[in-house]
């Protein structure tokens, strides 16, 4: 058996599974078939592999409750890359997974900093 070690560099981001601020919910299958054909378009463009660990979570903040998975990504071994091309390519990811799930916001967390991306400064009504 080998081993194979790179530098650590680790992100997540939470989608919420709600359309927008509407009651329509999206399912953990839309969020993958999403991450999915985002992953292919990286893979044929740029040649970056970029593995993610998918959860169910909810978000929690004051009147809101909402159903949403987490996305965690790591500088995979397999497929090493460099802390900019990582950070790069997971805040594009999480964008084009933003639109295509009609999302508003996510907060991506990166090993060494706090992003949040937003299409609108639009909140969640049910937040009092």
């Amino acid at each position: 058996m080998t081993s194979t070690i790179s530098q650590k560099f680790t992100a997540s981001f939470v989608i919420g599974l709600q359309k927008g601020y509407t009651q329509n919910l999206l399912t953990k299958q839309d969020v993958i078939k999403a991450l999915q054909q985002e992953q292919e378009q990286l893979i044929q463009i740029k040649n970056v592999y970029l593995s993610a660990a998918i959860s169910n979570c909810d978000i929690v903040l004051s009147g809101q409750v909402e159903p949403s998975v987490m996305l965690e990504f790591i500088n995979y071994p397999k497929f090493p890359l460099s802390e900019k091309d990582f950070k790069e390519h997971v805040l594009l990811l999480a964008k084009k997974l933003l639109k295509a799930l009609e999302q508003n916001r996510t907060v991506m967390v990166f090993h060494n900093e706090i992003v949040m991306l937003e299409e609108t400064d639009a909140i969640n009504p049910r937040i009092i």
